[in-house]
């Protein structure tokens, strides 16, 4: 096993070498400099910027929250993050264990009420930048808490959930993921969940959607939306990422998309920041710079690559095929994170990188948490 593991690890440096040496580099402040004894990336604005993950998370999950997870919050800067709260899938308990990651959660920001705060309103999100805590958004990855209830989004709303993803990977009552086949859109169900989300101020979220799905999202929403987690098909046609003229859409209704740190932003191999940078720099100029910001779809702590995580990755990639939720550009050697951006201040490192490409102050603040923090306040205005 060992053996096995020195290898994976071989190819998964150099794997990340290759793709490094394959494009410019937008800045010479990487992780490994910064290890040699180099300053660390800086951008000026990041203090006073409103940072915005829209996919992502603190930690915990399979436990409270240890001293370094919390350590790491208070490095990042981090203003808020959408943290999925919502069940995956059709199983008969995913109403139960919603409520149940919901009660977790509680009990999370009540026990450190010096670093967490929880992020239901725009003032909310101002308090949370003033205090320089990180502002807790509940969200949903999949509607199939809802049922076949639309009602359910109110109840969901008064314990706090502010944004709901309208399906996963496959198909549920409301309409077609990216995986299905047939690619129908929304339902009439789903048609009248955002009607009912409209109306109480619940930001619709079309990552995971299908093509029409996210096209009838759109269409259907009074306000604008979001795909908090994606990247642009243009640069990597796998299912996950998202359409020119499903950017263009988007924009023209005033949403925005976050763009992921995961594999999806390469069809082949370990993705690094410069493929990151390609997908934000493609958005920017499809969808315009007030259309497009961060959904990381990760924790915010660095990831040790030790045999233990990847024999978690291996096994996981392995029981998400099983289960058919697993999405082409998911393998058991490419992992959920981008090396070269493997910190708590990973927003930072990149804004510097963006800097050294020539984005202007403003644009980078927009991408950063701006343009989340513009359509948060405009959605949840109900």
């Amino acid at each position: 096993m060992s053996g096995s593991l020195d290898r994976r690890r071989f190819i998964f440096l150099s794997t990340l070498a290759a793709a490094n040496a394959a494009v410019p580099r937008p800045m010479a402040g990487t992780m490994a400099e910064a290890a040699a004894g180099a300053s660390p990336p800086h951008w000026d604005g990041y203090d006073q910027a409103i940072l915005i993950d829209a996919l992502g998370g603190p930690g915990g999950g399979d436990g409270p929250l240890t001293a370094a997870q919390i350590a790491d919050i208070r490095s990042s800067g981090l203003t808020a993050v959408n943290l999925t709260v919502g069940a995956l899938g059709s199983g008969a308990d995913v109403f139960e264990q919603t409520f149940k990651t919901i009660g977790f959660w509680e009990r999370e920001i009540d026990t450190h009420p010096d670093v967490l705060t929880r992020v239901k309103s725009a003032a909310d999100l101002d308090r949370a930048k003033e205090s320089r805590r990180l502002g807790i958004i509940y969200g949903f990855q999949d509607a199939t808490p809802l049922g076949d209830d639309p009602g359910r989004v109110e109840l969901f709303s008064r314990f706090g959930v502010r944004i709901i993803q309208l399906t996963y990977n496959r198909r549920n009552l409301l309409g077609d993921g990216c995986l299905e086949p047939a690619n129908a859109g929304l339902s009439r169900l789903g048609q009248q969940v955002v009607e009912r989300m409209n109306e109480l101020g619940v930001l619709v979220d079309l990552s995971h959607c299908g093509h029409r799905t996210t096209l009838d999202g759109i269409a259907m929403s009074k306000k604008p939306v979001a795909i908090t987690h994606a990247g642009c098909a243009a640069i990597a046609d796998l299912p996950r990422n998202k359409t020119d003229e499903e950017l263009r859409r988007l924009a023209e209704k005033g949403g925005v998309m976050g763009i992921y740190f995961m594999p999806f932003l390469r069809t082949k191999g370990q993705p690094t920041s410069a493929d990151l940078i390609r997908h934000i720099e493609h958005a920017v100029n499809v969808a315009g710079e007030d259309h497009v910001g961060l959904g990381t779809d990760g924790g915010i702590s660095g990831i040790e690559l030790t045999p233990e995580f990847i024999k978690h990755h291996r096994e996981d990639v392995q029981n998400r095929r099983r289960l058919g939720i697993s999405a082409p550009g998911e393998e058991e050697d490419v992992y959920t994170f981008l090396p070269d951006l493997n910190t708590p201040r990973r927003f930072e490192t990149l804004a510097a990188m963006l800097r050294e490409r020539g984005h202007s102050q403003a644009r980078i603040g927009k991408i950063l948490g701006g343009n989340f923090a513009r359509l948060f306040r405009e959605v949840w205005a109900a």
